[in-house]
């Protein structure tokens, strides 16, 4: 099965690192990434630039509303994620806790949602 496990940490942690242990938090997370290929549960991942770069995009009556930022202001932003393969939920928790960025806010853990099959006749149930 698989889960998503999103990294969330405040930004001006972050910002106030020296420039060595931004390295280290950075090499920590690439050999989290090899041991989890490693073990089969990486699927894939990514992290985020900050914030100040993000665009919300918001469709209203029609109307494509765009503006800059995130979607929303909140104590802890969102920093990148994990696609994760695990038997369950509690593998998944458990491979989550040993993220890096975990130390330095909140891995938020959900698994995937497929959706179903095309409906190939365009008709509505």
């Amino acid at each position: 099965m698989k889960y998503v496990a999103l990294v969330y940490y405040q930004e001006r942690l972050i910002e106030a690192m020296s420039e060595r242990e931004w390295h280290d938090l950075n090499q920590e997370c690439i050999a989290g990434v090899e041991r989890l290929s490693e073990q089969g549960h990486f699927v894939a991942g990514q992290a985020l630039q900050p914030t100040g770069s993000a665009t919300s995009v918001r469709v209203r009556d029609g109307e494509v509303l765009v503006s800059d930022g995130p979607f929303a202001e909140t104590k802890e932003q969102l920093a990148g994620f994990y696609l994760l393969e695990a038997r369950d939920l509690n593998e998944a928790l458990r491979l989550a806790g040993r993220i890096p960025p975990a130390r330095l806010g909140t891995i938020e853990v959900r698994p995937v949602r497929d959706l179903p099959p095309k409906d190939e006749t365009g008709e509505t149930p």
